[in-house]
C-alpha cells in the first residue's frame, strides 16, 4: 500500500520535473526504499547530534568576552606554540591538545571559574571540552568558530 502511494507520488513529480538525472534518482528511490530510508534516518540523527552539541557547549565571541570580563573566565588555547605566538586572546594559557592530560592539575585550580577552550576554527576544541568535563570541571565551554571567528569579529589578539 505504502509502495503504491510512493510510486504514484513519484510518478506525478517525475512528470513535473523531467531530466535524466531526476529519472535515475526516482528509479533508485523506487528500487531501494530501505537503503534510502536508512540514509535519511542516519542523516537526521547526524544533524540532530550536531545541533545538540554545537548549542550545548559553545559560546560566541561576544559571550566569551562577557565571561572573561564578568566572571574572570580562564581561556585555554589548544593550538600549537607557533600559532599561539602568532596571535591569541589576552590572558589565554597555551596548553596544546596533546598536553591537556598533563595540565589537568593546573586547570583544576580554576574549577570555580568558567573555562573557555579555544582552537583554530572551533572543530577540535570539542575533544578537549569532553576531556575536561569528564575530569570533573563543571563549566567548560568551547569558543564557536575558534580563533578564526574571534579575529573575524575584529576582537583583539596579543602577539608574543
Amino acid at each position: 500500500m505504502y509502495t503504491v502511494r510512493l510510486q504514484i507520488a513519484l510518478n506525478v513529480y517525475r512528470e513535473e520535473c523531467s531530466g535524466p538525472m531526476i529519472d535515475q534518482l526516482f528509479e533508485f528511490v523506487q528500487n531501494h526504499p530501505l537503503l534510502v530510508g536508512a540514509f535519511l534516518l542516519v542523516l537526521t540523527a547526524w544533524i540532530a547530534y550536531e545541533v545538540r552539541n554545537s548549542a550545548a557547549s559553545g559560546v560566541t565571541s561576544g559571550q566569551a568576552t562577557q565571561l572573561i570580563n564578568r566572571e574572570d573566565a580562564v581561556v585555554v588555547d589548544t593550538r600549537e606554540v607557533g600559532d599561539f605566538k602568532a596571535g591569541h586572546i589576552a590572558g589565554a594559557r597555551n596548553i596544546p591538545q596533546s598536553r591537556i592530560d598533563d595540565s589537568m592539575r593546573e586547570l583544576e585550580k580554576a574549577k570555580d571559574k568558567p573555562i573557555i577552550v579555544v582552537c583554530k576554527n572551533g572543530q577540535s576544541a570539542g575533544i578537549t571540552v569532553a576531556k575536561l568535563t569528564k575530569a570533573g570541571l563543571p563549566r567548560v565551554l568551547k569558543l564557536k568558530g575558534g580563533m578564526m571567528q574571534w579575529q573575524a569579529d575584529g576582537l583583539p589578539v596579543v602577539k608574543k
